[in-house]
């Protein structure tokens, strides 16, 4: 042995000498250092401009260089790479492109961006081009297809399965939301012959038994592209679905960031009642501004077999709901009844098969004190014309004895948590342009950090003395409808024009979207319109990265339980599409909130540029303020100090960890570490003779088509 190993090294010593190179070189570790922040060059198309809308959202940090821009910066091999401590250093994990090569013929750009990923294995995103030989595709009139693919259903590959997009069920169904209006422009084609091409998502050619390549990986040239050849934009379906796998391809499952899928129902005012729409008089009995002097209250409120209903519910869909409840609604209830709650004992006999938040004790409004002799209402005012505030102990109270109440009816309560009746105490327009003063106050009083907000008023985050809030999206399930024909009479009524016998409200403002052209039938309106546009709506939601909550009332759980269709079509729609692996993560409110204050915390650090991440080889270091919570979606058997790390996601792991404002230095798994394999090419036609590859008359780039969304 000793013989060997000295053989050996008078060997490489014998080479360090032949080669002129100084003593100890043979032994310098020229792994290269990649930086992990993906270059986005985007010519202010809808694609490119998606990816980095995935990119933001889920806190991955890129380098934006817009090529409409004057004076902008110029891609060259200085820019794209340099040395750091003697060691090389590729300044991007990634490159998305517009197209292919959104360069003119002959630039030095292209051909640095060609340099560069030959030299580092960096993989480019061709976020939307034509189907060419460039591409690894055959032009689209040999046998393809190019034009709308609107409301028709692709599929994930057995390649994309096993690949970057095994987080998918396989259907990936394209929207068809106006028949009127072009959507999804595409270009479907097979693989040039020969090409190592591997198609990863793929739709069928119309009029044709074969399929053509929507999203595939071309690998040529020590260059290794993902070719996607339909138009699309950030809200539409079809992106949505496949977003997470164009950035786990492009990173190879490495980059700072995280993305999930969220879904959070709230249901407000249980143990109350809701008032009913009244059809006749078009408002709400009871409600402030409904004044006709014939308006009689017709309350709407669960009963024992809803709350039966919404647990066999949950256990089929796997589940939980949060109950936002107001204790006086039982109070006055058994007050009425000579004692007697059914609804009440059943809530509490069953109340550990729900999560529960403070929504106050009678859900008065806790703003200014409101005049109501006048439609709308106002504020009131003092004597010397400064508005009245509903009061520190009033608001106090309503706190703490609906807390009391709860904690005696054994509901397994957050006391952090709150909802305030109609989000009211804080700003709401044109009436309070400011928060009441005295809800800080009452919120210190109790020890609540977690304030629900209303998103369609505040969408961001804010502090209220020491609360945060949390933004939650209205369902537009009204609240004052139990019943399938009155919602649809009232949706009539908000979103129909003043000569159909609408409010109007469209016409005053045309930017609303919602707008119908005539009205909807009340007994097919609901089920026909308006469940398949709020799933859609709430879907959209869920497959954006969006924590948030949606909040509807204990109204829609009981009579006809018109909150339910909705709820299944999100919850059915998404395990239709969805491996099991990639389950909606049902969070309470205390930890949404939680989420969403981690993540502004990280993008404003970004911003600032205080985080620096890179990769060598199988080694990810992460350098981040003291403090900061870090995110990171990395492969599955990563660790960070010996510990694992993250939890599994959609065939990863991700999380947040804390910096102690040292390097974080993460280990991949053996497996990740190790340079890429070849592409599979099961799929590319190794037989079928090679296409005349000059491009045929009348056919140009694409040009990027606009979508509706």
């Amino acid at each position: 042995m000793k013989r060997t190993t000295r053989t050996t090294v008078l060997t490489v010593g014998a080479l360090v000498a032949a080669l002129g190179l100084p003593a100890g070189a043979a032994h310098a570790d020229t792994t290269p250092r990649i930086d992990l922040r993906v270059l986005l060059v985007s010519d202010g198309g809808p694609s490119t401009e998606a990816i980095a809308a995935e990119l933001a959202a889920a806190g991955t940090p890129y380098t934006r260089i817009d090529l409409t821009q004057s004076g902008r910066t110029l891609i060259d091999a200085g820019f794209l790479a340099d040395t750091v401590d003697g060691r090389p250093r590729a300044r991007f994990q990634a490159v998305v492109l517009p197209d292919d090569n959104p360069f003119p013929a002959g630039s030095s750009e292209m051909a640095a961006l060609a340099a560069y990923e030959q030299k580092y294995d960096v993989p480019q995103v061709d976020a939307y081009t034509y189907a060419r030989p460039e591409a690894g595709l055959q032009y689209p009139v040999h046998g393809g297809y190019s034009g709308s693919i609107d409301g028709k259903r692709a599929e994930v590959t057995a390649a994309g399965k096993s690949g970057p997009f095994g987080y998918l069920d396989g259907a990936v169904p394209f929207e068809d939301n106006d028949p009127a209006i072009g959507e999804s422009y595409a270009y479907l084609s097979k693989p040039v012959a020969g090409a190592d091409f591997t198609p990863y998502v793929e739709a069928a050619i119309p009029g044709q038994s074969a399929k053509g390549t929507l999203v595939g990986e071309y690998r040529h040239d020590g260059r290794r592209e993902l070719v996607v050849t339909f138009v699309y934009n950030r809200y539409q379906q079809q992106f949505r679905l496949l977003a997470r796998g164009i950035v786990e391809w492009m990173t190879g499952g490495v980059h700072l960031g995280a993305s999930r899928n969220y879904f959070a129902v709230h249901v407000d005012d249980v143990f109350a009642a809701d008032d009913r729409w009244n059809s006749r008089l078009n408002c709400t009995p009871g409600d402030v501004d409904c004044t006709d002097p014939t308006a009689t209250p017709d309350p709407i409120r669960m009963t024992p077999a809803d709350v039966d209903h919404a647990v066999d519910w949950q256990d089929d869909k796997k589940f939980t709901l949060d109950f936002a409840y107001n204790g006086a609604g039982s109070a006055d209830h058994r007050e009425d009844n000579n004692g007697a709650d059914p609804l009440a004992d059943r809530l509490i006999a069953r109340r550990g098969e729900f999560r529960w938040i403070n929504h106050t004790y009678s859900h008065p409004f806790l703003g200014c004190v409101q005049d109501t002799t006048v439609v709308p209402w106002k504020c009131a005012t003092n004597a010397d014309g400064s508005t009245r505030w509903v009061s520190r102990n009033d608001i106090s109270d309503e706190i703490a004895t609906n807390r009391v109440w709860g904690e005696s009816a054994g509901l397994p309560l957050v006391n952090s948590e709150l909802v305030t009746g109609e989000h009211s105490g804080m700003k709401v327009l044109p009436q309070q342009p400011q928060d009441n003063p005295n809800l800080a106050l009452a919120l210190g009083d109790n020890h609540i950090t977690w304030l629900g907000s209303d998103n369609s008023r505040e969408p961001d985050q804010r502090r209220v003395g020491p609360s945060t809030t949390v933004p939650r999206y209205p369902m537009n399930v009204f609240y004052n409808a139990g019943r399938a024909a009155e919602q649809v009479d009232e949706y009539n009524w908000i979103y129909t024009s003043r000569a159909q016998g609408g409010s109007g409200i469209c016409e005053d403002n045309p930017a609303t979207t919602t707008c119908l052209p005539a009205p909807l039938d009340t007994a097919t309106g609901y089920a026909g319109h308006i469940v398949p546009l709020e799933t859609q709506i709430a879907l959209g939601h869920v497959l954006a990265n969006d924590p948030k909550p949606h909040f509807i009332h204990q109204s829609n759980l009981a009579e006809d339980r018109i909150a339910y269709p909705v709820l299944d079509g999100v919850l059915d729609g998404y395990k239709a599409l969805f491996s099991e692996g990639t389950p909606v993560v049902n969070l309470r409110m205390r930890d949404i909130g939680a989420e969403l204050e981690r993540r502004a915390e990280w993008r404003a650090a970004l911003g600032a540029g205080q985080i620096t991440a890179y990769r060598v080889g199988g080694t990810v270091t992460v350098d981040a303020p003291d403090g900061l919570a870090v995110t990171a979606t990395l492969p599955t058997g990563s660790t960070l100090a010996g510990a694992a790390f993250g939890e599994a996601y959609a065939g990863s792991v991700s999380g947040w960890t804390p910096s102690t404002g040292a390097p974080l230095v993460l280990t991949l798994p053996t497996s990740a570490a190790a340079p890429p394999a070849d592409a599979a090419t099961e799929n590319a036609p190794a037989t079928e003779p090679a296409p005349d590859t000059r491009v045929p008359a009348g056919v140009t780039d694409p040009v990027g088509r606009p979508t509706d969304g």
